[in-house]
């Protein structure tokens, strides 16, 4: 069976055949880099990595570029109040969109074009389009003409007369149309500018991306992905100037994940924002949580649903954290054999089957992530009944290959660990004299503390071993 994956230009599940065999173009839009990046960002590109991910693991070859708009008016406007170079301003939250990268194990894509770097590309595909009759100068700036793409409106499922009947757009007697849309601004002062034909100025938001893919990727790609708030207009703008430039299809499969929602005190859902004050940047997130809780987050829901964030939320998927780390616990048990590990090895295998059929479905992160969690009851029942050597490894690899592919980590957090070791295996053997002596009241009382210390005690019959982490 092949992947179904959900199309936003059709709006159905179709099954996923690439341009050219085994091989994957993948756009995904990238931040305006202006501020810190937050969860919701994080989210995205989480969402775009664990993708690209399973479809290395099916055998494809992914080119993964995402592009950086480092020129931008939100960018100069906040340059502008600090005093600041906007170039300088933007190289500052590129660098720091990279360590987040690093930080939530999400994969570097193939290349990361800017804005500034591809302006002599973005300049020839407008001449182009200004030659075709899809674009025209007007005072320093040029505008593509919605009109002359009879499929405009095609991604969004919108219709140009209902556009301009619904449209609040300010008049502009430069345009020969108020849906027409900026492809390039002319200057203006305080502005960084390029020369251009038309004079100095910058490029619009929509014309970046499609220079970009034009020169990284060519002009048809596999999968081109976003939020859903960028479905109109940016991309229903880049297929219209695209097609209209290239006269090909420019995007086989439109992927957009949903957005994130805050849950405030009064249990209302809301976006976040600076002015609420709800805004959560990455770094704030990771500093109190490991990256694979906002990963597991995302996979809990379809990829295209809102994903609702509260302290709730976050607690239940530290929760399944636990959980899943319990199955890379060792085993001290010696059966290599038997109905055990039968049971072990056709439950890690039918499992397997489970994540692939779920992830073939539209990447179905919920469903793959309960595969995981057959896998970690399989482990652990093993451990209980004495599985050890070869066939338990192999089981924890098998766990450990597919936790990899929704981009799992699981390490343990550093709490100082291999100091606090040998004494807590000395308090480990003095409670397990104690309750040879039958002092149990004792013995629990070693317990408890050490519980309460983030230490957990598991007793089987193969001795007590013990864990950081929540009882």
């Amino acid at each position: 069976m092949p992947i179904q994956l959900y199309n936003t230009q059709s709006g159905t599940l179709e099954p996923f055949e690439t341009l050219e065999p085994n091989q994957v173009k993948m756009y995904v839009c990238g931040p305006t880099v202006y501020d810190k990046a937050h969860i919701g960002h994080g989210m995205s590109a989480l969402v775009f990595d664990i993708i690209r991910r399973y479809l290395q693991y099916r055998g494809y070859d992914v080119t993964h570029v995402q592009n950086f708009t480092d020129v931008d008016d939100k960018i100069i406007n906040r340059a502008n109040a600090e005093n600041r170079d906007p170039i300088a301003l933007a190289e500052e939250y590129i660098n720091d969109w990279h360590r987040h990268v690093a930080d939530l194990n999400i994969l570097p894509a193939t290349a990361y074009p800017r804005a500034t770097t591809t302006m002599s590309q973005i300049i020839d595909l407008i001449s182009t389009l200004i030659e075709r009759g899809n674009a025209y100068a007007a005072d320093g700036d040029v505008y593509f003409r919605v009109r002359t793409d009879e499929d405009y409106g095609k991604l969004s499922h919108r219709s140009i007369d209902a556009m301009r009947s619904g449209a609040r757009i300010a008049p502009d007697e430069r345009k020969d149309d108020p849906l027409d849309f900026a492809l390039w601004k002319g200057a203006k002062p305080g502005e960084p500018a390029w020369d251009s034909p038309w004079g100095g100025g910058r490029p619009g938001w929509h014309i970046e991306c499609s220079a970009m893919i034009l020169q990284e990727l060519g002009p048809s790609i596999d999968i081109h992905g976003g939020g859903n708030d960028l479905i109109f207009p940016h991309h229903e703008n880049e297929i219209a100037q695209s097609e209209c430039a290239t006269e090909q299809t420019f995007v086989r499969y439109w992927i957009h994940n949903g957005m994130l929602q805050m849950r405030s005190a009064s249990g209302e859902l809301e976006k976040m924002s600076k002015s609420l004050g709800n805004l959560v940047t990455i770094d704030n997130f990771l500093a109190e949580h490991p990256a694979d809780v906002l990963r597991l987050m995302v996979l809990a829901s379809p990829y295209r649903a809102p994903l609702m964030y509260d302290a709730g939320v976050v607690a239940e998927n530290e929760r399944k954290l636990e959980r899943l780390m319990s199955a890379l616990r060792p085993s001290n048990g010696t059966t290599s054999d038997g109905a055990a590990v039968e049971s072990l090895t056709g439950a890690i295998a039918e499992a397997r089957q489970k994540f692939e059929a779920a992830m073939d479905n539209d990447f179905n992160g919920a469903g793959a992530t309960a595969a995981l969690f057959d896998m970690v009851k399989a482990i652990n029942t093993a451990r209980d009944a004495g599985v050890g050597g070869q066939p338990f490894t192999e089981a924890q690899a098998r766990f450990r290959e597919i936790a990899g592919v929704l981009g799992l980590e699981l390490k343990e957090q550093a709490r100082g660990g291999e100091e606090a070791g040998p004494f807590i295996e000395l308090l480990i053997k003095l409670r397990a004299d104690l309750r040879k002596a039958k002092q149990y009241a004792l013995a629990d009382q070693v317990r408890n503390e050490l519980t309460a210390l983030g230490v957990i005690l598991e007793d089987s019959a193969q001795g007590t071993t013990w864990r950081w982490g929540k009882a």
